[in-house]
């Protein structure tokens, strides 16, 4: 039986992180984004931002407000903007605090062959969403998935950003998505972490945001299960990925065109590239 998470298609938006503690920067782009998902009422919409990014490039990069206060912010954000909340944790022991507020937990790529971590988040009752790691190839991620299911949570999507590609750069396997489907999960294309240069501007991340879009209209047409992207007011301004986040404004713009790819490519019929894959 197909896996009923791959009936919805799903967004993950915001921030990269919490800025300013409980800056208005956090609580418009949440207002802004719930008002253009309005427009796609078949879509399910979470608002990610981070309360701590464990893995900047620099010990001097800012790293946001920390579990305590984040969690406050997150649970803030959703009780006042009306919105679904997905942030990342780092160790297992944020776990059950963070599954308290948030509607879906992120294990962060660079993190996502930590058992400990991802039996933790099997043991909530909400879904996870699981990055697959720089390092692997798109079917070894099943083990992860397994993982986190060993523990009774079938809610499990996987997250493909990029793959490690030479220095300082990613390059996105569209197979990769046919692929991950092949093992009955759905996956998410992260636009904009696939566009990073890592490392690429000395003490930061740097990255192309120019490409992001066309990154997520491509992954669309091969037929993701849902786009993860960061987006920010002003995103030269932004307290981390500055350079690979989307501005605002371009957010209504790009999912108007996916939409209307995703359209298209649901008249095909039922043959499917994943069910294929599994015949082989």
């Amino acid at each position: 039986m197909s896996n009923p998470l791959k009936s919805q298609f799903i967004v993950i938006a915001g921030p990269c992180i919490l800025e300013n503690n409980r800056g208005e920067v956090n609580f418009e782009t949440a207002r802004q984004l719930k008002a253009i998902m309005a427009q796609f009422p078949e879509v399910k919409f979470y608002f990610k931002s981070s309360y701590d990014k464990a893995n900047r490039s620099s010990i001097n990069s800012y790293r946001g407000p920390g579990l305590e206060e984040g969690l406050q912010i997150l649970k803030e954000i959703k009780e006042s903007v009306g919105v679904s909340i997905l942030t990342d944790v780092h160790w297992p022991h944020e776990v059950a605090p963070v599954a308290e507020v948030v509607d879906m937990i992120q294990i962060p790529a660079f993190l996502c062959r930590q058992t400990d971590l991802l039996l933790e988040a099997g043991r909530t009752p909400i879904p996870v969403n699981i990055k697959k790691g720089q390092f692997l190839a798109p079917l070894d991620i099943r083990h992860a998935a397994h993982k986190v299911k060993s523990m009774g949570n079938q809610q499990v999507y996987i997250t493909e950003r990029g793959s490690t590609f030479g220095y300082n750069n990613l390059v996105v396997d569209m197979r990769a998505i046919p692929m991950v489907q092949s093992l009955d999960l759905p996956i998410i294309l992260d636009a904009t972490h696939s566009v990073q240069l890592p490392g690429g501007a000395g003490e930061t991340t740097g990255g192309n945001r120019e490409y992001a879009p066309l990154l997520a209209k491509a992954a669309v047409a091969v037929g993701c299960n849902g786009l993860f992207f960061e987006t920010h007011p002003q995103p030269e301004k932004g307290l981390s990925d500055a350079s690979n986040m989307l501005p605002l404004h371009w957010v209504e713009p790009m999912l108007q065109t996916c939409m209307k790819i995703r359209a298209l490519v649901q008249q095909e019929g039922p043959y499917h590239l994943s069910e294929a894959l599994q015949e082989v």
